[in-house]
């Protein structure tokens, strides 16, 4: 956790949404690396979720760079725009998780690896994390 943000929540919130895209965009590599045989259109949307992930990672560290120049003065278009983005980085994770429930469900790799279900379990509760935070953040303002 970088310590950017003072008692600024806004601050905050880009600094777990930079993290943890980068954490999804990870975990999508680490379960096709656990899963050698898993089906082709897993993987296909696997990958598309590690792209997504590293462009809305992208967005955020460029919001950081900017928050970090204004100093304590974050304009309220600016702050519109943060949160915007944080609400779709909130939907792009809840996303991801409806997509973990329905690989865990439907791909017979997965369903055959024991240790593959516990690792994408965890990182369905690693990505509900971030949309815990997201939301209450959200919810605030």
């Amino acid at each position: 956790m970088q310590y950017y943000y003072g008692d600024r929540m806004i601050h905050r919130v880009l600094d777990e949404a930079e993290f943890w895209k980068q954490q999804e965009a990870e975990h999508t590599v680490v379960i096709r690396e656990i899963v050698p045989n898993l089906e082709p259109e897993f993987v296909c949307q696997l990958e598309q979720f590690m792209l997504a992930f590293q462009k809305t990672k992208g967005k955020v560290v460029r919001y950081i760079e900017t928050v970090i120049r204004a100093g304590c003065h974050i304009c309220p278009g600016l702050e519109q725009e943060i949160l915007q983005l944080i609400d779709f980085a909130l939907r792009e994770s809840k996303q991801f998780v409806m997509f973990l429930n329905h690989m865990l469900a439907e791909s017979e790799a997965v369903r055959c690896n024991l240790t593959a279900q516990v690792v994408i379990n965890h990182i369905r509760r690693e990505s509900e994390y971030f949309i815990g935070i997201a939301q209450t953040i959200l919810c605030a303002k």
